[in-house]
């Protein structure tokens, strides 16, 4: 994936940038399996690194209920193979 001009990230959606972000963060996730990374322990890394930025940007609470939302996702199935199109 090539990065995006600074002027087109400035004009993307909020839709638009998590789909960005998302696939930023998919390369690198494919990128460390190729490395050798084992894909639990790259999930669990890429968890952590997301919920320090969670805390930092919006405190331990906010960030906790950000991951007590994550529940209910998962079990509809939101992040499930079946799911992504």
């Amino acid at each position: 994936m090539h990065p995006l001009p600074e002027r087109a990230l400035e004009e993307l959606t909020a839709a638009d940038a998590r789909r960005a972000a998302l696939a930023y963060v998919s390369e690198a996730f494919a990128e460390a399996i190729l490395d050798g990374i084992d894909a639990d322990a790259f999930a669990d890394a890429a968890l952590c690194a997301a919920f320090r930025e969670l805390v930092a940007t919006f405190g331990d609470d906010k960030a906790a209920t950000i991951a007590e939302a994550f529940a209910e996702r998962i079990r509809c199935g939101e992040f499930s193979q079946h799911g992504r199109q």
